[in-house]
C-alpha cells in the first residue's frame, strides 16, 4: 500500500510501486517547526528544500520573480511554504503548511506551524504526529516567552526529539558566546520538560549556514548540520511495538466467486506487531480468535508492525465492524466510559460543562458529555488555574467526560494513537478540541 501523502508526483508513485520493498524499508520522519514571529521558520524550510535540491527549477524561478516584485534584495525562500495571500503580504505563517521531500536515507513530512499566540491550535495540529520538533530561536533575542510556550506544547504532545536551532547567527557576527548563553538558558528551562533528547545547532537560514552544508563562519561549532541530524536521528524506538492495537477501519467482503468466503479487516496498526498464528481478542465484544493471514497490497506477510496499513484475516467468523479493535488477549487497553484528558481548545466558543460533543477516537465514533473542568494550564509557567477555570480558544486544560460507549484507550504517554481523540461540534461539524488521555 503506497502512502500517497508522502509522494509528490505520478512518476514517483510508479517508481515506488515498482520497488515496493525499497519504499517500505525507507523510514519516514515527520517534523514540525515552531518559534516566534519572524524567527525564520519558513525561510529555514525553504533553505532546507533548496539546498537539498528538493524543489523544481520552475518553483525557484517563481519565488525569485515574486521576491523581485516585493522589492527583496534576495530570493525569499520563505515563499516556498507561505502560500496564503495574507501570509505573503504580512511575511508571516498563519496556517499549517505541509511539505514533502526525501533524501537517499529518509523521507520527510514537514509541518510549518505559525508563531503567533492566537494560532496555538494550528501548532498543536501540525505537531500532533511529529517525531521531532525544530524550535527556532532568534540569536538576537534569546529564549523568550514563545520559545517556552512552543517547547512546553511539544513536550505535552509527546514529541520525543527537539532540535533547537539558534537562527540569524549572521546578525550576531557568528558569536560562540551568544550561542553558548542561549544553550545554557534553554537547558535550565528544559529541566521542566518531558522531552529529554534535545540538540542545539547554530544556523543562518537566510544564508544556509549549518542547514545542509557546514558553515565556514562557525569553525568553533563541532556538531552536525540540521539535515544530517534529520537523516540520522534514531526514531525506530519511538513507536510502541509492544502493545498490539489494531483499530478496524473497514471490513473487506468482495462477494465474488474467486473470493467467495473472503473476510478481511483493514486498518492501520496503531502500535505493536501482528503475525499469523497470534491469539487475539476483539474489543469491545471480547471474542477471541487466531490470526490466519496478514496481507499488504496483495502480498502475504510474515509479520506487520506499526504504523503499517494491512488487512488481517482471522480463523473464525466473528461479528467485527468499523470501530472495533484487535488486541492481544493478555494485553488489553483500558475500557471505560469515564475519561480524563488534557484538551487543547480550538473553537471561539468556550468549552461548556455539560456540553454534548461528538467524539472520534481512532476509527470509533461516539458522543460525549463534559462533566468537569479540572484546571486550565498556564502554558508559560505550567501553573494550574483551579479557581473557576474556563477554557477558550487556544487554551489547554484538564477535563473529565463521559462517553455513550466505552473507549478502548491507553494513556497518551504510552500510545499517541489510542491515547488521543478529537471533540466535534455536532451543529457545525467543526473540530473544537484535541485531547490527550491521562493515566
Amino acid at each position: 500500500m503506497i502512502d500517497l501523502e508522502s509522494v509528490t508526483d505520478t512518476e514517483q508513485v510508479k517508481e515506488e510501486k515498482f520497488d515496493a520493498n525499497s519504499y517500505l524499508n525507507m523510514e519516514l520522519l515527520r517534523f514540525t517547526t515552531a518559534g516566534s514571529v519572524d524567527d525564520g521558520k519558513s525561510t529555514l524550510i525553504g533553505r532546507l528544500l533548496y539546498d537539498s535540491k528538493s524543489i523544481f527549477e520552475d518553483q525557484y524561478e517563481s519565488i525569485r520573480a515574486t521576491s523581485e516584485k516585493h522589492g527583496d534584495q534576495y530570493v525569499n525562500l520563505a515563499l516556498l511554504t507561505d502560500g496564503l495571500k495574507a501570509e505573503r503580504e504580512q511575511g508571516i505563517t498563519i496556517d499549517v503548511a505541509y511539505r514533502y521531500f526525501s533524501t537517499p536515507k529518509r523521507k520527510f513530512i514537514i509541518a510549518d506551524t505559525p508563531g503567533h499566540i492566537q494560532y496555538t491550535r494550528n501548532m498543536v495540529t501540525g505537531a500532533s504526529t511529529a517525531n521531532l520538533a525544530i524550535i527556532l530561536i532568534d540569536a538576537r533575542k534569546g529564549v523568550i516567552e514563545q520559545t517556552r510556550r512552543h517547547s512546553i506544547i511539544a513536550s505535552l504532545l509527546g514529541i520525543p526529539h527537539i532540535a533547537v536551532c539558534i537562527n540569524k547567527m549572521d546578525m550576531v557576527d557568528y558569536s560562540q558566546e551568544v550561542f553558548d548563553k542561549i544553550v545554557e538558558d534553554y537547558r535550565i528551562f528544559a529541566t521542566r520538560l518531558k522531552t529529554k533528547d534535545i540538540h542545539f545547532i547554530p544556523v543562518s537560514a537566510l544564508l544556509g549556514d549549518n542547514i545542509v552544508n557546514r558553515s565556514e563562519h562557525m569553525k568553533w561549532y563541532e556538531g552536525v548540520t540540521l539535515l544530517y541530524l534529520l537523516e540520522t536521528i534514531h526514531i525506530a524506538s519511538d513507536i510502541n511495538h509492544i502493545d498490539l492495537r489494531f483499530p478496524v477501519q473497514y471490513v473487506i467482503r468482495p462477494f465474488s466467486d474467486k473470493f467467495h468466503d473472503y473476510r478481511g479487516y483493514a486498518g492501520r496498526l496503531a502500535s505493536g506487531v501482528i503475525r499469523p498464528g497470534d491469539k487475539i481478542t476483539v474489543l469491545p465484544s471480547g471474542f477471541t480468535s487466531k490470526v490466519k493471514q496478514v496481507e499488504l497490497d496483495g502480498m502475504i506477510l510474515e509479520e506487520a508492525f506499526a504504523p503499517m496499513s494491512v488487512t488481517v484475516l482471522l480463523e473464525d467468523d466473528i461479528d467485527i465492524s468499523r470501530g472495533d479493535m484487535l488486541v492481544r488477549e493478555n494485553n488489553l487497553p483500558r475500557q471505560s466510559q469515564d475519561i480524563e484528558a488534557m484538551v487543547c481548545w480550538m473553537s471561539d466558543k468556550p468549552l461548556q460543562i455539560n456540553g454534548k460533543y461528538a467524539l472520534k477516537h481512532t476509527t470509533k465514533d461516539v458522543r460525549a458529555v463534559i462533566k468537569e473542568i479540572k484546571y486550565k494550564l498556564d502554558i508559560n509557567s505550567l501553573h494550574r488555574i483551579t479557581e473557576n477555570p474556563s477554557i477558550g480558544m487556544n487554551d489547554i486544560g484538564r477535563i473529565s467526560l463521559r462517553t455513550t460507549k466505552p473507549l478502548c484507550c491507553d494513556a497518551y504517554t504510552k500510545n499517541r494513537d489510542t491515547g488521543s481523540f478529537i471533540l466535534i461540534d455536532e451543529a457545525t461539524n467543526i473540530t473544537v478540541g484535541a485531547c490527550m488521555v491521562i493515566d
